[in-house]
């Protein structure tokens, strides 16, 4: 799902910008707000009725990726988890063909994160937004040969 997204965004444009990404995602977590409604995405994504409502809205940048997979997998047969640790891996493996470290995508982004903090995100032992997934995505897909 997300990562499909970056890899679209990469084919399509010669140069991927986190905005364009953002937006992306927004349409695909809105869409399915918009698809199974508000109700049944609380219910059953788990996710606080005020970040769906926002994200229904477009205001996804705040929105931390565990919720948005849970909201975008609903009206679908795929596992949530599996869609977060798909884009983990996708962004890990773009970093190595990138040559990229934590540090330099940490530089190179505007949200407020440390090279650590990037790494963390990435493993996930700390949540990672949108708006930052957009960040990193960008960079790593703009390094890549």
């Amino acid at each position: 799902m997300f990562h499909e997204i970056v890899i679209e965004a990469a084919e399509d444009a010669d140069d991927v910008n986190p905005e364009a990404l953002l937006a992306s995602f927004e349409r695909l977590v809105s869409g399915a707000i918009a698809e199974a409604g508000p109700d049944q995405i609380v219910e059953e994504a788990g996710v606080e009725s005020a970040a769906v409502g926002a994200a229904a809205a477009g205001d996804v940048a705040a929105l931390r990726l565990e919720d948005a997979a849970a909201i975008a997998t609903v009206p679908t047969d795929r596992d949530a988890d599996a869609v977060v640790a798909e884009l983990r891996d996708h962004l890990l493996m773009g970093m190595a063909t990138a040559v990229l470290d934590v540090d330099t995508i940490a530089a190179a982004i505007d949200a407020d994160l440390t090279g650590q903090e990037v790494q963390q995100t990435l493993e996930g032992r700390a949540a990672m937004t949108l708006g930052q997934l957009a960040a990193i995505a960008a960079v790593i897909e703009q390094r890549k040969p």
